[in-house]
């Protein structure tokens, strides 16, 4: 018998290769998996909702995962779990989940946020948490070139990745919000699921648009031009945060 578990984690992205295990370098998935097995005696399986890069961060990353049946609550769990773990990744929340859930595959919805400091100082505990911009941006600007992205689209010209006959590259972009507080600007993009480093392609766009590189008409054609050449650059991976993912 086994008892199907939902984890909510957060993590800081500095030190790991990503989310996703691998040979080369250390990943959130591993230390979560790492720490299962010494409560469980073996190796249980992980399954993440998204598959952040390297040096992206997470408020409420979703998982799921069958371990053995145990007298253990999930609170128990959250502390076994976390008593296992390095200090830059904490589960927050265990809940139990139905046999056939899966975080991957069970998510309506997906919410990131990227931070830039537009400020002419970049503060010492912003350094890896947000992307240091010192001249001033049109918010404005960046909201006309943010509307242009809204709804159904192909987004291959904001994903790092080439495309693939067998695969779509059709995403719904539900929303994008841009807040602004002090020097603080947060772009918040919801979406059904996004494109290798998408979020970063769309963050790093906007900019270049609040900058007046990119003219806002102009995210319409490029956005249908399917060409990553023409969009703005990649947002640096550590400005990155997977806020939460929606069921």
């Amino acid at each position: 018998m086994a008892a199907h578990l939902k984890l909510e984690i957060a993590y800081d992205g500095t030190n790991y290769g990503g989310w996703q295990r691998q040979s080369n370098r250390s990943s959130v998935q591993q230390k979560l998996e790492e720490a299962v097995q010494k409560i469980c005696g073996r190796k249980i399986a992980i399954f993440g909702a998204s598959r952040t890069d390297a040096g992206v961060h997470a408020f409420r990353q979703c998982a799921s995962i069958s371990v053995p049946k145990k007298k253990m609550t999930p609170d128990d769990w959250l502390r076994a779990i976390n008593a296992h773990l390095p200090r830059d990744i904490r589960v927050i929340r265990v809940s139990p989940a139905p046999p056939k859930f899966h975080a991957r595959f069970n998510a309506m919805s997906k919410v990131y946020e990227y931070r830039i400091w537009n400020g002419r100082i970049f503060p010492p505990f912003e350094v890896n948490r947000a992307w240091h911009i010192p001249v001033p941006l049109d918010i404005a600007a960046m909201k006309r070139a943010a509307r242009c992205l809204i709804g159904r689209h192909d987004f291959s010209s904001f994903a790092s990745q080439s495309r693939d006959p067998r695969k779509t590259n059709i995403r719904t972009v539900k929303r994008i919000a841009i807040r602004k507080a002090g020097p603080l600007i947060a772009v918040e993009v919801e979406g059904d699921g996004f494109l290798y480093k998408m979020v970063r392609g769309i963050a790093g766009t906007l900019v270049d648009a609040g900058k007046g590189r990119i003219p806002a008409a102009d995210l319409k054609r490029i956005l249908a031009a399917r060409d990553r050449k023409l969009a703005g650059q990649n947002a640096p991976a550590h400005g990155l945060y997977l806020v939460r993912v929606k069921y």
